[in-house]
């Protein structure tokens, strides 16, 4: 079964969110929520026409593509319920209740053909409670969907059995949120708060509670449960106010009044509640926002103060260490956070092992659930590893708390064999279920060999005569380590006579943020000028190897793609992108412009467009091409990527990160069966007049006071060498406009304001704008 439009009925946070997602992906929805009140000829369906404006508002943006709102039909549950009848997949995201929710399944159940699939987003009512009274049809093809907000951006979404549901119907769900909405699914079991809230909600209440006990503040226990444990930068505290205190106090009430278990908030929290402070919907929570300030709340007096950086050099350093290291160093470190940190750790630790058998069918399950409904770099299990169990048992025993079952069963890891093998629920171990569809590039590595691996760069072997070069310095950085890996590997490819060539990694934020900076201004401040042209020359021309390989190359970016990541990627034959793509030639921040290729190839690109239509003005591609990269600019999607011109039309986008060096592979499959280069490209470079005109833009926008002098300087720059200079117009290859772009960057880092800027950037991570 194919699910081609889906329909949503409730319009608020969650659903609209569901729908926007649904809607990025292509996929047209319903939107439908209760009539707006009768009288003064009221739209009736204002409700879920306001929950799909919001949608649009939504900071971070809820739709990969504002445009794709249009796949959205907005209505309401009294006059257009029979729209429902058309979707193959309806979701219901009502109000966090049985009984209306089981009144709405009824009236569907006299709408919908026999083929539809039934969800509920509930976060926690068991599906049993909410299919009782319904048909056995109607039982068999419903399910729990329970994705976490907001739904663009969480990853997670649990799949729920009700008691008759079918095979089918989870198979058909499963793929659908995988593959098209780019779901990483896991199945839980039909009890209260399933998996991630039923342990994520525990979390936060343990650490509200804890606070009192080692008598810290708010601020502190934010900065020791966040990165430094591996969690998100919204930690505890900043978390609760993004959800809602109102909603997490409701969430904990039906999991203490559902479960039996102690989920109660302290008595100073709800006196916030009581007194209208929800979070950031209401402007003050645990935090509060007093114009460009964050003030924070002091628990004991429930009065704002400012907000106190917390002063710790061993806290700060173990935020910067590599994960697994930072573990080993919770275990030693010292004084009350030290305390708090390994209590904290312990007690979760200890609920997680007790509950795990009620709640999940393997130990992945769980971890998965905390890494992508909660973003935690590490799940429970994998955590308990990194600290070693026998320093959990020792830390049992010191705290009193009953060593659990399943870590009786344990050996020295949950994960065992180098990860591969997990401790299952009867006590055995095996193999850890794989994300299907998926390539990692560490299960490719323990397949196979990899043809080489260096400190900066590896060329994975992703069988089937496909090659992935991945670099993985810092920040993937491409430096020197990467230029020769990426050499190297070409030749590699080439020599072997591989199928071709995938450009990917594994990291989980960043693709590239573009070439080492660090390496560039050492050279720099010793004025070493013949090995920086030399490397910048390089830089060109692995891109250009790039483009003409005798083979196909593939690029897979992700996440930040900045510089030269999207100069490589630009130069590749095929791009296969995740939808979170934030794409960008940003050199002028650092007082540069793109010299790795990326200035030629824009222009190029454009150029050629325009050139399909005979009375296209050629400045039209120049224009284009001037304004992405003086203003910096970085897509906010894939999709938005496409419309920048970052993406061809041609260029794939995968929905799902777990999916996207295997889409990738099987593009370089594709295109691999009697592939050819493709031939040098010319142009004709528009010179002086188009020059002329961009000088003037400039000029105007500083006349607006809209940019500095000094980024006059880089304007004119980036203009001369996409008008081939200042001659007349003149037919120019790639490798003129190359030179152009060399000897450009090559003056601009000469200058101090360029010198400064970059300083800067190495310095605070943010822009100089001097």
């Amino acid at each position: 079964m194919r699910i081609r439009r889906i329909g949503i009925v409730g319009a608020g946070t969650m659903g609209a969110g569901i729908g926007a997602l649904a809607a990025s992906a292509g996929v047209p929805v319903v939107l439908l929520d209760v009539p707006a009140a009768d009288g003064g000829g009221a739209d009736a369906s204002a409700p879920a026409r306001k929950g799909l404006e919001r949608q649009l508002k939504a900071r971070p943006a809820a739709f990969m593509d504002t445009a794709r709102a249009d796949l959205v039909r907005v209505g309401n549950t009294r006059d257009d319920l029979a729209l429902l009848a058309d979707c193959d997949l309806v979701i219901e995201a009502i109000i966090e209740q049985a009984e209306p929710k089981k009144a709405l399944y009824e009236r569907l159940e006299q709408v919908i053909p026999p083929r539809t699939i039934v969800a509920s987003n509930t976060s926690g009512i068991p599906m049993r409670l909410l299919v009782d009274g319904r048909g056995s049809a109607f039982r068999e093809r419903f399910l729990g969907m329970h994705f976490f907000n907001p739904p663009r951006y969480l990853h997670l979404l649990e799949i729920i059995a009700a008691p008759e549901t079918s095979e089918e119907t989870l198979t058909v769900a499963r793929a659908f949120s995988e593959r098209v909405l780019g779901k990483g699914t896991i199945r839980a079991k039909d009890v209260p708060g399933f998996v991630a809230n039923r342990l994520g909600v525990y979390g936060m209440v343990l650490a509200l509670r804890m606070l009192d006990e080692f008598d810290l503040s708010i601020d502190e226990v934010d900065a020791l449960t966040g990165p430094a444990l591996g969690r998100a930068r919204s930690a505890t505290f900043r978390t609760a106010d993004l959800t809602g205190l109102d909603v997490l106090d409701h969430v904990a009430k039906e999991l203490t009044h559902a479960t039996g278990e102690d989920f109660e908030l302290p008595d100073w929290v709800k006196q916030l509640i009581g007194h209208g402070q929800l979070g950031e919907k209401t402007g003050a929570g645990f935090y509060k926002k007093v114009g460009k300030d964050i003030q924070t709340l002091d628990r004991k007096t429930l009065e704002y103060g400012p907000q106190r950086t917390v002063e710790s050099q061993e806290l700060a350093a173990l935020a910067r260490l590599p994960l697994e290291q930072r573990f080993a160093a919770v275990r030693d470190l010292s004084g009350t956070y030290g305390e708090f940190a390994r209590a904290y750790l312990l007690r979760l630790s200890h609920f997680v092992l007790e509950r795990t058998p009620d709640i999940a069918y393997d130990l992945p399950s769980v971890d998965r659930g905390m890494e992508w409904g909660y973003a935690w770099e590490a799940g429970p299990y994998r955590q308990m590893d990194l600290l070693g169990l026998d320093f959990v048992r020792a830390g049992f025993k010191k705290h009193k708390l009953a060593p659990p079952p399943l870590l009786g069963m344990a050996k020295k890891s949950f994960y065992a064999d180098g990860g591969t093998t997990v401790l299952q629920l009867d006590g055995s171990y095996a193999a850890v279920p794989p994300v299907a569809n998926s390539v990692s590039l560490a299960a490719a590595r323990r397949a196979r060999e990899p043809f080489f691996e260096s400190a900066d760069a590896s060329l994975v072997d992703l069988g089937d005569g496909v090659a992935c070069f991945e670099f993985h310095s810092k920040m993937n950085t491409i430096g020197e380590g990467v230029l020769t890996g990426l050499r190297d590997a070409l030749e590699r490819v080439e020599r072997g006579n591989l199928a071709g060539l995938v450009i990917g990694n594994d990291d989980p934020r960043t693709f590239t943020a573009g070439a080492d900076l660090a390496m560039v201004g050492a050279l720099v401040r010793k004025g070493d000028w013949k090995t920086l042209e030399t490397a910048i020359s390089d830089f060109q021309q692995r891109a250009m190897q790039l483009r003409y390989a005798p083979f196909p190359v593939v690029a897979a970016p992700f996440g930040l793609t900045l510089g030269g990541g999207s100069e490589f990627s630009l130069h590749a034959d095929a791009i296969q992108a995740h939808a979170e793509l934030y794409m960008g030639l940003v050199e002028v921040g650092v007082g540069l412009l793109p010299g790795g290729g990326g200035t030629k190839e824009l222009l190029f690109r454009f150029t050629r467009e325009l050139a399909a239509y005979e009375e296209a003005d050629p400045f039209e591609g120049v224009k284009r091409a001037f304004r992405l990269i003086a203003m910096g600019t970085t897509s906010t999607s894939a999709l938005d990527a496409r419309s920048l011109g970052f993406l061809r039309a041609s260029d794939g986008i995968s929905m799902n990160r777990d999916f996207l060096i295997a889409d990738a592979k099987r593009r370089v499959l594709a295109l691999a069966p009697g592939y050819v280069p493709p031939t040098m490209q010319r142009i004709t470079a528009i010179g002086k007049e188009g020059l002329g005109n961009l000088k003037y833009a400039a000029w105007a926008m500083r006349q607006a006071s809209q940019i500095t002098d000094y980024e006059v300087t880089l304007a004119q720059e980036i203009a001369y060498v996409l008008c081939g200079g200042d001659g007349p117009p003149r037919t120019v290859t790639e490798q003129d406009i190359l030179d152009l772009e060399r000897d450009a960057l090559l003056r601009l880092l000469g200058t101090k304001e360029t010198q400064d800027r970059m300083e800067h950037m190495l310095k605070t991570g943010k822009p100089l704008r001097n």
